[in-house]
């Protein structure tokens, strides 16, 4: 009598209504039969929040709540009820019944009120009398609880625990096949086709090795059977997981755990089409005008294209800073268009990566930006001997972060271009050209010997030296009258700074020579106390050899 037959159009207008999208979960102890005084009572008409009732993964009904009542706890409470009733095998399905009231209509079970149904709830589903729903909602129940006892028979279950040993044995089988087959065929192609590849090359030069392409080749079979195995355990998993009722939704909901994912991702490409076609064609631009840009540069560089007051080799350090301008003006009008860049996760991680770069990179900023500074400064060019602190050496190398110098003793050391920045550079190559480098030493000679014998001597030992700059004559300067002796420094030019070091040598070589030749001691001692004999020059020994009177020839 329960399970009466109903009109086919009020089966088919229930089964087109509409359906919501919220959860379901518990309630509290059910009231009475026959009391009207539950919060059922008060679901307004005009209220269209719905939520399922659920067995088992399976839907049995939608219903509606409002704010005092929520759908989702009206329909956990009634989901609660309905499986203590599947669960109890002592009550049968038969037991389901109605009982009616003027404003509502309550399904029981035996003594346990399941739901109540009322007018609102059958005006909001359309259907003009509550009766024809309440037989539907029974009809449903009855046929999930038969279902929910069925599955969970002891019969079912053995039968369904011997097809699930079957259907590991199949896969365990698929898996033995699907290696064998994937080595077999492997070695198939090893001996069929191996030996006919060889190594490709392009005017003796080697693109790709056989071995670097049969490692490819082996790589993509492994991908394929990887996907043949990932494929056959789904297949084992979701067949397995069906044929029990406690994992039967997982397993109905295996295959979106792929597909939702896919169809998210898809959708999101989609939707971020129009601004990938803008960063694409802003990409073009952006790199159209840097060619421009560079090319510009580039003539400027070689003197083509000629900018007063500009030097040429301030062209490329230009170029780099004018170009990280660009870039940095197309990244901020690119960045709306990036798909998520307006999500906050994507905001964060950006600030997260901005404070990490702000504070690791404080020296790098700061040798870049002195990098940049001494390319303006022109404190220095590539080959220059320069010294900066305790470092001398020939410039081999100028980076945007460091500058390269070789040592004389032919050590390469680097230098942080901040720290060449923050100290005085002294440039030996700079005016040796035109002007030519002072090169200067000192002696201390005592005062018993004319001042005019010993700067004739310096300056021949500077005659004598080769590689010095002849155009620019050496001269002599008495630097201090010390307490023990006249200390002069002889000053010469030479044009080659990257040769100091000889240079020095050979002149140091020569005034030892000179000053032997002439039987006069370089370094006078100390000494406690005076002699007794003066130490003055006579007048008639100021000219001592090789020192001769102005105008008369040595």
């Amino acid at each position: 009598m329960i399970f009466a037959a109903l009109p086919l159009s009020a089966l088919i207008l229930l089964l087109a209504l509409p359906l919501g999208t919220a959860g379901a979960r518990a309630e509290t102890a059910p009231a009475a039969p026959g009391s009207a005084a539950t919060p059922e009572k008060a679901i307004v008409q005009n209220h269209t929040t719905t939520a399922p009732v659920l067995l088992d993964g399976r839907t049995l009904m939608r219903l509606r709540g409002i704010s005092a009542f929520p759908a989702e706890k009206r329909a956990g409470e009634i989901a609660q009820r309905i499986e203590a009733f599947a669960r109890d095998g002592n009550n049968p399905v038969e037991s389901l019944r109605f009982v009616e009231h003027p404003d509502h209509t309550e399904i029981f079970a035996g003594n346990a009120r399941l739901l109540s149904v009322f007018n609102e709830d059958a005006h909001l589903e359309g259907i003009e009398r509550r009766e024809v729903l309440a037989t539907l909602y029974l009809q449903s129940i009855a046929r999930a609880v038969s279902e929910y006892r069925q599955e969970r028979s002891p019969r079912v279950l053995l039968i369904n625990t011997g097809y699930a040993l079957g259907a590991a044995a199949l896969f365990g089988l698929v898996l033995w096949i699907v290696r064998w087959l994937f080595r077999r065929f492997t070695i198939l192609l090893e001996r069929r086709y191996k030996s006919r590849v060889k190594d490709l090359e392009v005017k003796s030069f080697q693109i790709l090795q056989a071995e670097h392409f049969w490692n490819f080749f082996r790589g993509v079979l492994h991908v394929v059977r990887a996907l043949a195995i990932v494929v056959s355990a789904y297949v084992f998993l979701e067949f397995t997981l069906s044929l029990y009722p406690w994992t039967k939704a997982f397993a109905d909901g295996m295959l979106d755990l792929v597909l939702d994912p896919l169809r998210r991702m898809g959708h999101g490409v989609l939707q971020a089409v129009p601004g990938l076609v803008f960063i694409a064609i802003l990409v073009v631009v952006t790199r159209t005008l840097l060619k421009m840009i560079r090319l510009f540069f580039a003539s400027v560089f070689i003197e083509r294209v000629k900018l007063e007051g500009f030097e040429p080799e301030w062209a490329w350090p230009t170029y780099r800073i004018v170009r990280l301008l660009v870039v940095a003006f197309a990244l901020v009008v690119a960045y709306p268009y990036i798909p998520g860049s307006g999500s906050a996760a994507f905001q964060g991680i950006t600030l997260f990566l901005g404070v990490i770069f702000s504070l690791g990179s404080t020296s790098i900023i700061a040798n870049i930006i002195a990098g940049y500074t001494m390319t303006y400064r022109r404190a220095f060019s590539l080959g220059d001997r320069i010294q900066v602190g305790d470092v001398m050496g020939d410039v081999v190398e100028m980076r945007l972060l460091v500058t390269h110098v070789r040592s004389p003793k032919n050590e390469e050391i680097v230098i942080p271009n901040s720290q060449i920045l923050n100290s005085s550079v002294t440039n030996f190559s700079s005016l040796a050209q035109e002007q030519g480098l002072i090169l200067h030493t000192t002696v201390g000679i005592g005062y018993e010997v004319p001042w005019r014998q010993v700067e004739a001597m310096l300056l021949m030992a500077a005659e004598r030296t080769e590689g010095l700059k002849k155009q620019s004559p050496p001269f002599v300067l008495q630097k201090s009258l010390g307490d023990f002796c006249v200390v002069y420094e002889l000053n010469v030019h030479c044009d080659r700074p990257s040769e100091m070091n000889g240079l020095y040598s050979r002149l140091h070589e020569n005034i030892q020579d000179v000053f032997n030749e002439y039987v006069v001691q370089i370094m006078t001692p100390a000494y406690e106390r005076d002699t007794p004999e003066p130490k003055i020059v006579p007048k008639e020994k100021w000219y001592t050899p090789p020192a001769h009177p102005e105008g008369q020839e040595a």
